[in-house]
């Protein structure tokens, strides 16, 4: 089913999926992740009291939380205000998201049994989340909602470690020790995952993010055989829905050839890797990024500087959407967001 958003042509003609699909652009698209809360003030003040996946489930947060940025800053896109683990919270997962310290899942999973226990998704799992996103598509008008999902190897981390991990010991004990249990875990993440982004973008959504925090913990050869399979059935599967795919993780400067490989349209480059090397390594595709985050707590004028060279470089590749390499940092100044946004967008692309 094609989006509500694709029957917009302002919305198909928008800086940012032009940039997607490699054509000209009048200026450079400009948005930032984690631009839908942390740092924004008006955002503390409509979540206080209410715990992140609550805020997650209720449309009128979601829905002014999702806009607070596009108000503020005129970016060239939304971003769904969500968590990659709501889709598990949303199928009967135990999990909660802790203050300070985030996801953190009650029973981990270990067996093929555990697996078994995880129901698919579907759309009557997340009625909240299409409303939310009808409701946003009314309200963006020309503007895009990106939709997004975890991919399965970041979301199977938090399964099997039971909440954030550095090491990442307990997965790769399952990706080499069990493969049988490894495999049926990212099938099902996989399947949660495309359905969770069909949800988003046949409610509107005109393009889409895939998230891999944690794939830059794996080397190029392990991430082939163990990872890119089911990050591959996601994108397939969103690509059928004719919308843009972005695919993005973090430490993943190894990996972004295969990335692309995997079915993105649009690689995340994070601020590790140079743009220039990142356009190299993304076989053809556009590439977004890349600014480093701690950047906007220098001086303005350093920061506009390095973004200058980012979009300098960005004019290599097929399309370029400018972000920062990785989510903006809760203690952000907002106005430093707005500076950057205004800079990106007066310097003219050249054909």
């Amino acid at each position: 089913m094609p989006s509500a958003s694709s029957t917009d042509p302002r919305v198909r003609d928008s800086a940012l999926l032009r940039a997607a699909r490699g054509e000209s652009v009048p200026h450079v698209p400009v948005w930032f992740m984690r631009q839908a809360g942390r740092s924004l003030p008006e955002y503390r003040r409509v979540r206080e009291g209410v715990p992140m996946l609550e805020s997650c489930m209720r449309p009128e947060l979601v829905v002014e939380i999702t806009l607070q940025p596009v108000r503020r800053y005129g970016v060239d896109a939304a971003i769904f205000f969500s968590d990659i683990v709501l889709p598990l919270k949303a199928v009967g997962v135990d999990l909660d998201i802790k203050p300070g310290v985030g996801p953190v899942v009650a029973d981990p999973v270990r067996t093929l049994e555990d697996v078994a226990a995880i129901p698919d998704l579907e759309p009557g799992h997340v009625p909240y989340v299409t409303e939310s996103v009808r409701t946003l598509v009314a309200e963006l008008g020309a503007t895009p909602l990106i939709g997004f999902a975890g991919a399965p190897f970041t979301v199977a981390s938090y399964l099997v470690e039971g909440g954030p991990s550095k090491e990442h010991a307990r997965t790769k004990a399952m990706m080499y020790g069990a493969p049988d249990v490894w495999d049926a875990l990212l099938r099902k993440i996989a399947s949660i995952s495309a359905a969770y982004l069909a949800v988003q973008v046949e409610a509107g959504a005109s393009a889409v993010q895939l998230f891999d925090s944690w794939a830059g913990a794996v080397s190029p050869e392990d991430y082939r055989r163990f990872v890119m399979p089911y990050s591959s059935a996601v994108l397939d599967a969103a690509g059928a829905l004719g919308v843009p795919r972005i695919h993005f993780g973090v430490g993943t400067g190894e990996l972004l050839g295969l990335m692309a490989e995997a079915g993105a349209d649009v690689v995340g480059v994070d601020w590790r890797v140079p743009l220039s090397d990142g356009i190299a390594r993304g076989r053809g595709r556009a590439v977004q990024g890349n600014l480093d985050p701690s950047l906007v707590f220098a001086p303005t004028d350093v920061m506009l500087a390095r973004a200058t060279e980012v979009v300098e470089a960005g004019r290599a590749a097929t399309g370029h959407v400018f972000n920062l390499g990785h989510g903006v940092l809760p203690s952000t100044d907002p106005d430093q967001l707005a500076r950057l946004t205004d800079h990106v967008h007066g310097l003219q692309r050249r054909a």
